[in-house]
């Protein structure tokens, strides 16, 4: 009995896929996802995180570093805000490119607190064009090595593996084809993420 009903749901469900075929489903939007997270800098100013919470904000990453020796001046009071309030929260690092990783991997180990509770760090890879500093655009082979290393080592100490932060034209330059098991977290404003990444359909975030 239960061979016939797995056959026939079988069936059922190759019916079904056949009547939908040449049909285009709309894109899912943000509302259309149970989950809601935000990313939060010192540009948001003070966060009521108690009101955050209450508002639907179910995961937040907080910036913490950047190159390897700057750090957001409200990392902190959001980092210990949000736990206070109960919204499960990490850290993001947003990498600068005329920093040695090494450096960048020793200041984020120095400002992120270790907190076994918290989501894994977001390693933020990005062209800067508004840089005054570093205008410098290095080739993928040199990324995709420094990257690998980021990962490795802040892993190591933390005991999670990062999630890697990318924009459309960083992954068009750089991404593409690259980290095919890590965990993508994929800006994208003006198209759903299938439609203007390449080869990245994995996207997780």
């Amino acid at each position: 009995m239960l061979d016939l009903t797995r056959q026939f749901c079988a069936i059922l469900g190759a019916v079904l896929l056949a009547s939908c075929s040449g049909y285009d489903f709309p894109d899912p939007t943000p509302e259309d996802y149970a989950v809601h997270g935000i990313d939060i800098s010192k540009y948001q100013g003070d966060v009521d995180w108690a009101a955050a919470r209450r508002g639907g904000v179910e995961f937040a990453w907080i910036k913490a570093t950047e190159g390897g020796d700057h750090a957001d001046h409200r990392f902190l009071d959001n980092w210990y805000g949000a736990k206070a309030a109960g919204v499960p929260r990490g850290a993001y690092h947003f990498y600068y490119f005329c920093r040695p990783v090494e450096e960048q991997v020793e200041w984020v180990l120095k400002t992120v607190p270790k907190d076994p509770t918290a989501l894994p760090l977001v390693l933020d890879m990005e062209w800067n064009a508004h840089s005054k500093t570093c205008r410098i655009r290095p080739p993928r082979s040199e990324i995709v090595r420094d990257m690998k290393y980021f990962l490795d080592e802040v892993e190591k100490h933390y005991g999670k593996r990062p999630v890697i932060y990318s924009s459309v034209d960083f992954h068009r330059d750089r991404m593409v084809g690259a980290f095919k098991d890590e965990q993508f977290w994929l800006r994208s404003v003006a198209s759903y993420p299938n439609h203007i990444y390449t080869d990245r359909d994995d996207w997780y975030f």
